[in-house]
């Protein structure tokens, strides 16, 4: 077994680009993982990455051997779930992602109860409210908020999100009520904007009596963190466009209030997207299933 525990190594080393972040998600060291790609270049006569002291580049024989590790580690994964699924036990590891948010308040908390009634299944949950691609990262699965748009993953839709536009009464008191998507931009109000690396746009989809219209904004404050965003408009630092679901508490209180109702924002699919082939394997079908189940049942549908 120490050839396929190598093979996996070097999968996740090359998914995401580092010794030490492949030996995290494997939960042994870097120069464990460092060790166990030594051992397969020996093995094979070949040299898989060219590593400095910031980087791992796969060889040109490192690209090549990755596309027949998938192949080997699939086919074991295939064999091992049909296995699995006759035993009715279901054995490994999941790995999946998904947004903050949502990620804490609906999908982390269904993870103990999986857990117990699938007591060798093992989950990985990646919490990031960054764009993820699934192929490139390995993953089983992922909760996405937003629309998908071109995929060649499987969606299982689960709710769409109403949203609110929202701020604190400190803001409000400082800078105005705006009631609309026209007063947000004429009367210069501070967005704070969920932005990451290479999005070059600003801007909201409102709703309008016109239908949905895409209003701009110089947004003095932007994160790739959703919750950082809710921390500074509690803060009176701007205006958030928020799913409701997640602000719904500072609403009831008072902390956070509703604003330019007159245009709303449109609302937010959240959904779960997997490769067509993860969904042949047992465990990440029960994992899907679980989830998806629960996330509606928590969600009241």
């Amino acid at each position: 077994m120490a050839y396929v525990r190598n093979l996996k190594t070097f999968v996740r080393v090359y998914d995401l680009g580092s010794m030490s972040a492949a030996g995290r998600d494997l939960r042994v060291s870097a120069a464990v993982a460092s060790s166990r790609i030594a051992e397969l270049e020996k093995h094979l006569g070949v040299r898989l990455f060219n590593r400095t002291t910031r980087t791992v580049m796969p060889t040109e024989q490192g690209r090549l051997f990755y596309k027949g590790a998938i192949k080997i580690l699939d086919t074991i994964d295939e064999v091992e779930s049909g296995i699995a699924e006759i035993t009715a036990n279901p054995k490994g590891t999941i790995f999946v992602s998904a947004p903050l948010g949502m990620g804490k308040r609906l999908i982390a908390p269904l993870v103990p109860a999986f857990k117990e009634e699938y007591p060798d299944l093992n989950v990985r949950l990646r919490l990031s409210d960054r764009k993820v691609d699934v192929a490139a990262e390995g993953l089983d699965a992922a909760f996405v908020l937003g629309p998908l748009g071109d995929s060649e993953m499987r969606i299982k839709p689960i709710y769409e999100f109403e949203r609110v536009l929202c701020a604190s009464p400190r803001y409000l008191e400082a800078h105005g009520m705006p009631q609309s998507g026209e007063d947000l931009v004429e009367q210069g109000h501070k967005c704070l904007m969920l932005r990451f690396p290479g999005t070059s746009e600003h801007a909201w989809n409102l709703r309008t009596g016109n239908g949905i219209r895409k209003f701009p904004f110089a947004a003095p404050l932007e994160s790739d963190d959703g919750d950082v965003l809710t921390a500074w408009a509690l803060a009176g630092c701007g205006i958030i466009n928020k799913p409701r679901f997640e602000v719904a508490p500072y609403l009831v209180s008072g902390e956070l209030v509703s604003v330019a109702e007159a245009t709303p924002p449109t609302d937010l699919p959240f959904s779960c997207i997997y490769p067509h082939k993860r969904l042949q394997d047992m465990k990440v079908r029960l994992f899907i299933d679980y989830m998806v189940a629960g996330c509606k049942q928590a969600l009241g549908q």
